[in-house]
């Protein structure tokens, strides 16, 4: 069997593959609910035959979505309406994953397709927090600093959105740490200048991102898999780089993280990054080596050849995807075919089983 289609145990779960739907944001809720088109997109993906279909990055309170149409679990509806969705995805022989996420400054902007920046508090905006009160850039809101007491709510909110996630029917989680949002704010020197014990040296600056990763742990069970999403360098610099995000798997491992996701990007505008085919999978590869844990790769993996290479090199554990499952939601099924195994179609879809 090609090593994309062979099984992987990550906690207690037995994934029937190695593709991964990456979180995808959709912006087409209201006040946090996931709806049909939520239903649709990922219920599709896991008819389509990926292992784990996660969700899109999903706020852990009203101010941490990154704009009114996200998604939410901060309350119960939300937790309910997640439930159809999360059934559907393991009716297909899938594991349904949420990522878990805080947009810190990035946080009350408008949905892409309407326009950039920030929404105003007269349009639904909302007072938007961060570890420092330094904006992302002219257009985005400007952010108030975090004071303790902000600090042990936002934790708190990270370990109840926990809860709730297992009571929606989840079987996998993942922390968003990345991509310039509240966590990884704390963690870049470029965005947080505090002075007070959770700003300066990298252990301080990883303290608040580690205290909700603890959060979030004490509340999923302990033996279904936490994802941590990283941006493993700013591509700036003097800002977070490789050898940070190595000894953050290492912490994130003692706290009970399974796998980190190994993305980049995301805190400073303008940031020269050298994309290509794959360019954040030596990321993967050197934390995998160096951290002793598992990893998913991602970034611009379109082809079964490429994501079997990187597999069977020992580059990373999984591939992790996103916009080439936009474009084709029964990837695995054409992967499988591609690299000479037998797609498993659904039996809906039989007769369109190639022969």
């Amino acid at each position: 069997m090609s090593r994309i289609l062979s099984p992987i145990k990550i906690g207690s779960l037995e994934f029937k593959n190695r593709m991964v739907v990456s979180p995808m944001c959709q912006y087409s809720a209201m006040d946090g609910v996931p709806n049909d088109w939520h239903l649709v997109h990922l219920g599709s993906r896991a008819v389509g035959g990926a292992a784990l279909v996660f969700t899109e990055a999903t706020a852990v309170s009203p101010e941490g979505r990154i704009s009114p149409a996200d998604l939410g679990l901060w309350n119960d509806e939300q937790a309910k309406a997640f439930k159809r969705i999360t059934n559907f995805i393991k009716s297909q022989g899938a594991i349904p994953g949420i990522q878990l996420a805080h947009a810190g400054r990035k946080a009350s902007t408008k949905v892409p397709w309407t326009g950039e920046g920030m929404v105003p508090r007269s349009e639904g905006g909302w007072e938007v927090i961060a570890p420092t009160a330094m904006k992302f850039s002219d257009t985005y809101p400007q952010p108030r600093e975090m004071t303790l007491d902000d600090m042990k709510a936002v934790v708190r909110q990270w370990g109840e959105a926990a809860r709730r996630s297992l009571e929606a029917g989840f079987q996998a989680l993942e922390i968003h740490m990345a991509h310039g949002y509240l966590l990884h704010q704390f963690l870049s020197p470029l965005s947080n200048h505090r002075k007070d014990a959770s700003g300066g040296e990298l252990h301080n600056r990883m303290r608040f991102p580690l205290e909700v990763a603890k959060a979030v742990r004490g509340a999923w069970p302990s033996h279904l898999p936490v994802f941590v999403r990283i941006s493993a360098t700013d591509w700036v610099e003097g800002g977070w780089d490789l050898p940070q995000s190595i000894e953050l798997a290492k912490e994130l491992k003692k706290v009970g993280a399974d796998l980190i996701d190994c993305s980049t990007g995301g805190v400073a505008p303008g940031a020269k990054i050298p994309i290509a085919p794959g360019y954040q999978v030596k990321f993967a590869e050197e934390i995998r080596r160096q951290a002793g844990i598992m990893t998913g790769a991602i970034g611009l993996i379109t082809s079964a050849a490429q994501a079997e290479e990187i597999l069977a090199a020992g580059q990373a554990d999984v591939v992790i995807m996103a916009r080439e499952f936009l474009r084709d939601p029964y990837f695995p099924l054409h992967a499988a075919k591609t690299l000479g195994d037998d797609p498993r179609y659904p039996n809906q879809y039989l007769r369109a089983k190639p022969t």
